[in-house]
């Protein structure tokens, strides 16, 4: 890692991250986004083959073609997504990383954390899996943990509510 001092100690290298304890998120999420991105192709082929039912044309056969294509192709992206999330908590900041085309680079300071809230839908909480949102005064802070399972999306959001209360009291 380059070491270049920012405003908050060492730069967090967005590609590298060598010496930053990257941690990544549960596979589950592959599969609660997998099965939304299926409920999407397969009521979209019910619809064509509908369609080409009530018709009598072979036209709408070949979107059906098309949504079998997208929605494979929909899988192995999700696969490599969610492969890409990681995120690591710095002695003064919360880090996230996330993309493999178009890369991201989120640092929250824990003195600028206002709160941390959990949230888990129906089919994540099946899944056993929470998403862990981070709220700063900004306007534009948009950092969030996808995909963790519960317990850890519990204890992480303590420690962040806890050293964000001790940054903000300057201790």
């Amino acid at each position: 890692m380059e070491e270049r001092q920012g405003w908050a100690g060492p730069a967090v290298e967005l590609y590298a991250g060598a010496g930053v304890p990257w941690r990544g998120v549960s596979r589950r999420l592959v599969t609660a986004r997998g099965l939304v991105v299926s409920a999407v192709a397969v009521a979209a082929l019910a619809g064509l083959v509908l369609l080409a039912a009530l018709t009598g044309s072979g036209l709408p056969l070949w979107g059906c073609g098309a949504v079998l294509v997208g929605w494979l192709l929909a899988l192995v992206v999700v696969r490599r997504q969610v492969g890409a999330i990681s995120w690591a908590e710095q002695p003064e900041e919360l880090v996230i990383r996330r993309g493999r085309l178009w890369r991201t680079l989120v640092s929250v300071p824990y003195g600028r954390l206002q709160f941390a809230d959990m949230q888990s839908g129906p089919l994540a909480r099946r899944l056993g899996i929470a998403r862990v949102e981070v709220h700063t005064g900004a306007v534009h802070t948009h950092a969030h943990i996808p995909g963790l399972p519960v317990e850890e999306a519990e204890a992480l959001r303590s420690r962040l509510i806890e050293r964000g209360e001790s940054q903000r009291a300057g201790l």
